[in-house]
C-alpha cells in the first residue's frame, strides 16, 4: 500500500479506499490506483481481509458421496458450473472438497468457520435428520440449501418440485397405457429421495396402477443390478424410472443384454437430463432442467446472506419431460382389470 501510495501521490488511506471499493476518494484517483496496482502485481491478502472485516471472500460446497459416483455423474459437474458462473462475477472462489460422512463434513464447516477460511456454504443432498442443520444455526455460519425447503430449520432453500415431476412421468406412461411401472431411486437416506419415492407411490395409487422402487446409488454398476431384479421378476415392469442418468444408461445396456428392446419391451426414462442420454440408441427419454441456473441462483442467495440480507426460499421451474425414442407404449399382453376412475 505504501509503494501504491508513493507512486499514486495519495495517502495509504486513500489507497485503501480505492482497493476496498468504498467512497473517500474520486473516481479518477481511484483509477489511478487501481492501475498502479494492477502494474504492481497487488492482489489482496485475503488471511489479513478476513481480520480486518471479518471476511474471507470465498464459499464452500462440501459432498458427502463416494468419489467414483461423483466423478460419473453429470449434475454435480453442472451445478459446480452453474456456482462458479455466478461466483466468478465478482472473483469469489470455491472451495470444493468432499467428506468420508456426515460427521467428517460437519468438522469442516467448524475448522471453516472458525479460521475464516470461507463466508458460507451451499448444503447439497440433505437427509431425513440432518445434523448439519442445527450446527450452521447454532454457528451462525450463513448456508444454502440446494433441495426442497423441508427440515431446512431457518436456512434458505433453492429447489425444484420433485414431486411435480415424478407425478409428470408417472401421467404420461400411465397415457400411454403402461400399468406396471418401477423406480430406481437413490439412496434411501437423502430426503429429495424420500420425497420422489412418496410422490411416485402416491401417483401409482391414485391411477390405479401397480408400481415398486428399488433403492440405487447412483452408480452404472447398482443401475444394472437393479435392473435385472426388476426385469426378472414375475410380471415385470413394463417401464422403469431411473432417478439419475448414469443408472438409466446401465438400466439401458441391461435390459438390451437380457434380450429386450427398448422400448417395445420395456420403456426408459432418466431423471436430470444430460448430454450422454441423447448419445445413446434409443435416446433416453429425460427429466430436463437447467442445473446450471440452479447452481448460479444457489450462489446468487448465498451471497446476499453472506452479505447480511435476509434471504427467502426461492423455487426454480419444476423439470420437463423431454420426449425421445426411449418410452413407447406398453407390449401387447393379457388385459388387466383397471379400477374405476383410474387413467
Amino acid at each position: 500500500m505504501a509503494d501504491i501510495a508513493r507512486r499514486a501521490g495519495v495517502t495509504k488511506g486513500a489507497v485503501s479506499f480505492a482497493l476496498n471499493n468504498r467512497p473517500g476518494v474520486s473516481e479518477p484517483t481511484r483509477r489511478r490506483v487501481l492501475a498502479i496496482a494492477e502494474e504492481l502485481g497487488w492482489q489482496p491478502n485475503s488471511a489479513a481481509r478476513a481480520l480486518s472485516d471479518g471476511r474471507a471472500g470465498a464459499f464452500g460446497l462440501v459432498i458427502d458421496r463416494p468419489a467414483h459416483t461423483l466423478g460419473l455423474e453429470p449434475f454435480f459437474m453442472q451445478l459446480v458450473s452453474g456456482i462458479q458462473s455466478e461466483l466468478i462475477t465478482d472473483a469469489t472462489p470455491l472451495v470444493f472438497t468432499m467428506a468420508e460422512d456426515q460427521a467428517a463434513e460437519i468438522a469442516l464447516y467448524r475448522s471453516w468457520w472458525a479460521r475464516r477460511l470461507v463466508d458460507g456454504v451451499f448444503l447439497v443432498d440433505l437427509q431425513a435428520e440432518d445434523a448439519r442443520i442445527p450446527v450452521l444455526e447454532e454457528l451462525g455460519m450463513p448456508a444454502v440449501v440446494i433441495g426442497a425447503p423441508v427440515g431446512t430449520g431457518g436456512l434458505p432453500a433453492v429447489w425444484s418440485d420433485d414431486a411435480a415431476a415424478v407425478t409428470t412421468v408417472v401421467r404420461h406412461l400411465a397415457g400411454l397405457g403402461h400399468r406396471r411401472l418401477a423406480r430406481v431411486g437413490g439412496p434411501a437416506r437423502l430426503r429429495h429421495t424420500a420425497i420422489r419415492a412418496a410422490a411416485f407411490d402416491a401417483a401409482v395409487r391414485e391411477r390405479g396402477l401397480t408400481g415398486c422402487t428399488v433403492e440405487g446409488d447412483y452408480s452404472g454398476e447398482r443401475g444394472a443390478a437393479a435392473t435385472r431384479e426388476l426385469l426378472g421378476a414375475a410380471g415385470p415392469p413394463t417401464a422403469i424410472l431411473y432417478d439419475n442418468d448414469v443408472m438409466a444408461l446401465s438400466g439401458l445396456t441391461t435390459a438390451q443384454s437380457l434380450g429386450l428392446r427398448v422400448p417395445a419391451d420395456v420403456s426408459i426414462v432418466a431423471w436430470d437430463d444430460s448430454a450422454l442420454c441423447e448419445l445413446v440408441r434409443p435416446p433416453l427419454t429425460a427429466l430436463s432442467r437447467d442445473i446450471a441456473g440452479y447452481g448460479a441462483h444457489a450462489a446468487r442467495r448465498l451471497r446476499e446472506a453472506a452479505g447480511g440480507l435476509a434471504v427467502g426460499d426461492l423455487e426454480d421451474p419444476a423439470p420437463r419431460l423431454t420426449l425421445r425414442g426411449s418410452v413407447a407404449p406398453p407390449p401387447p399382453g393379457p388385459s388387466e382389470p383397471v379400477p374405476p376412475g383410474a387413467a
